[in-house]
């Protein structure tokens, strides 16, 4: 009995350190990506579920639903002795290979991209500047025109009321 409850409590440390890991899960992600507060709001939320999931799961699957304080504590120091020796060595090596994991993802995306971007522009040079050099000298033309035809009538104008004062 002693010797089964002594297993019991090295397989909820066990579980602690686990629960532990979930949490530095979340905390490098934090550290990688900038994100707003609702989504830390929810990302607490997850966390705590899926904690709350692994304590029912283990509980129910070593203890057979019997729940004991001594298991609590030994889930707590479980998370203290991860947090201890473990978290902050994992963070950091995690949130450096997520960093360059991200830093070759995106010269990747680019690699592939100049190209297509490079034959965008080409489209552009070929097709868009030049229906863009008619459509600017057309609305130029038509410009023109409205200017002249502008001064036709003020001229027009011009002379029928200085003709109506001499007469």
């Amino acid at each position: 009995m002693v010797t089964n409850q002594a297993i019991l409590f090295l397989i909820f440390i066990l579980i602690g350190i686990i629960i532990g890991f979930l949490f530095d899960i979340f905390r490098i992600l934090r550290k990688t990506f900038n994100t707003p507060d609702i989504v830390t709001y929810i990302e607490d939320v997850i966390f705590w579920i899926i904690a709350g999931f692994i304590m029912l799961y283990a509980i129910f699957t070593f203890n057979n639903g019997e729940i004991r304080l001594y298991m609590f504590l030994a889930i707590v120091l479980g998370c203290i002795i991860y947090m201890i020796l473990l978290s902050k060595f994992i963070i950091n090596i995690s949130v450096k290979i997520l960093n360059q994991t991200i830093k070759i993802f995106k010269k990747i995306v680019e690699i592939i991209f100049k190209p297509i971007i490079f034959i965008i522009n080409l489209f552009k040079k070929i097709f868009f500047k030049p229906v863009s050099f008619i459509i600017i000298n057309v609305k130029k033309i038509f410009k023109n025109i409205g200017e002249k035809i502008k001064r036709i009538f003020k001229v027009s104008q011009h002379k029928k009321t200085f003709t109506t004062k001499k007469t």
